[in-house]
């Protein structure tokens, strides 16, 4: 009985060893014009060639076509494990008639630093490059057709190998070459792809999708060009390191989030040709500067949030809707101007702008919401409104101004129309209402031109002259201060 169960374990050894001799046998062997030994196996009925696993290094090019016995096939296929473990592998060149890259095709070829992927391409086995930790360099020769690929990811999602470059977690591009025959870049092709440090996109692409470049934390400039005309559903958010981005002329839509989160980017030129600012498209805490043109009509809604480093802003003049919380929490602001253009100014657009001391508003505002302006250091409220209209007053559950504003700050209202805002709810509880636009109100005023306007006691009794005790006084640019009298 045990020589009959050793037999029976030298068959299953015997035959585990062929099968396994037969998992990487190959049916042909043809040397290229280098000198390079490439192993095939017949495919698709004999009628044409997959590159077969065998000992591979240095530099190799696999041909589009092998004629081998006067018969000439097409490669079209890297089979599963082709170069599995071939550590002194440096390069490849994937020719255009391959269209599926196998399973662990190139996994643990630690010594590859570059490949090239033809453009026929079409489906990309599970761990095919993983391990491949030298991998920095990828040629894409057709970014439309990169982005219709198939990944057969162990873990499932295409993301994690756009982001990791089919590779560990070590690796990742840093050298894109997008070719002037390329018309789109799709949805998340580069998603993820933190070593990349620039880009060029080239004037023959006329849309960058959604996620593109998303979480490019290294890239630190990108030139689009000039036959862009919308960039995508959050394109270049999180580009933590993007300093600058110059939006071509052609380019009619800014996407949702298209630059938010984009930490390092001090300045942007939004060009004539933009009507619209998405929801969430920038939220860049160190952008200074922004001028929004007389073309765009609408900014969405968080469009500026926590810009905090924003110090100026324009608005162009045909900007009807400013979206709720687009501008919240830029503290850096000290003055606005809302255009006579603007009909509706959203929920807590301006919330929180600490530095906030001026704001005047246009003409056309038909709408204010709540909390719009409820900045604690607001001084100077104009409004070029001619028939006021409700808004949320300092009793209720969100004031459109803080109780501060309401209860120091000047609002000038146009000539012959003060009965109406004191007795129009919300603009009645301005303790101080002057009627008459100022001009030159909202230019900054410095210490010497402040002089004091009045002077009042804690509970609010004006005085004549100053009187022993703490003093209220209000000065002329608005502000107020308390100084003790003995």
């Amino acid at each position: 009985m045990i020589m009959i169960q050793l037999k029976l374990s030298l068959l299953l050894i015997l035959l585990m060893s062929m099968a396994s001799t037969k998992a990487f046998a190959y049916d042909i062997a043809v040397e290229n014009a280098d000198g390079k030994t490439i192993y095939y196996n017949y495919y698709n009925n004999g009628t044409e060639l997959e590159v077969t696993q065998e000992g591979y290094s240095g530099d190799i090019v696999i041909p589009e076509t092998v004629t081998y016995m006067n018969r000439t096939r097409k490669v079209t296929s890297i089979g599963d494990v082709a170069f599995y473990k071939c550590s002194r592998l440096t390069s490849v060149t994937i020719p255009n008639s391959v269209t599926s890259i196998g399973q662990d095709a190139f996994s643990g070829c630690s010594g590859l630093t570059s490949v090239t992927i033809g453009n026929s391409v079409t489906s990309i086995g599970k761990d095919a490059f993983t391990g491949c930790s030298g991998l920095k360099k990828v040629i894409v020769s057709d970014i439309a057709a990169w982005c219709g690929i198939s990944f057969n990811s162990v873990k499932s999602n295409p993301l994690y190998y756009a982001k990791h470059l089919y590779s560990d977690e070590n690796t990742e591009i840093t050298n894109l070459v997008i070719p002037n025959s390329v018309t789109s870049i799709g949805g998340r092709a580069f998603e993820g792809c933190s070593g990349l440090t620039s880009v060029t996109i080239p004037n023959s692409v006329t849309s960058i999708g959604e996620g593109a470049f998303r979480y490019c934390s290294g890239l630190t400039s990108v030139t689009i060009g000039n036959s862009v005309t919308s960039i995508g559903k959050s394109a270049f958010a999180w580009c933590t390191s993007l300093a600058s981005a110059t939006i071509p002329n052609s380019v009619t839509s800014i996407g949702e989030g298209a630059f938010y989160y984009c930490s390092g980017l001090t300045s942007v030129t939004i060009p004539n040709s933009v009507t619209s600012i998405g929801n969430w498209a920038f939220g860049c805490s160190d952008l200074t500067s922004v001028t929004i043109p007389n073309s765009v009509t609408s900014i969405g809604y968080y469009a500026f949030f926590n810009c905090s480093g924003l110090t100026s802003v324009t608005i162009g003049n045909s900007v009807t809707s400013i979206g709720d919380w687009a501008f919240q929490g830029c503290s850096g602001l000290t003055s606005v101007t809302i255009p006579n253009s603007v009909t509706s100014i959203g929920e807590d657009a301006f919330r929180y702008c600490s530095g906030l001391t001026s704001v005047t508003i246009g003409s056309g505002v038909k709408e204010i919401g709540q909390g719009a302006f409820n900045c604690d250091n607001l001084a100077t409220v104009i409004s070029k409104i001619e028939t006021p209209f409700a808004i949320g007053g300092k009793s209720s559950s969100c004031p459109v101004f803080s109780t501060n504003t309401f209860m120091n700050a000047d609002l000038f209202v146009p000539v012959g129309t003060i009965d109406k805002y004191k007795a129009t709810q919300g603009w009645k509880d301005f303790v101080w209402i002057t009627e008459g636009i100022p001009s030159g109100i909202e230019g900054v005023k410095t210490e010497v031109d402040k002089t004091e306007v009045s002077r009042y006691t804690l509970d609010g009794k004006k005085l004549s002259e100053p009187q022993e005790g703490i003093n209220i006084i209000k000065m002329s640019d608005g502000t107020t201060k308390k100084v003790i009298v003995k």
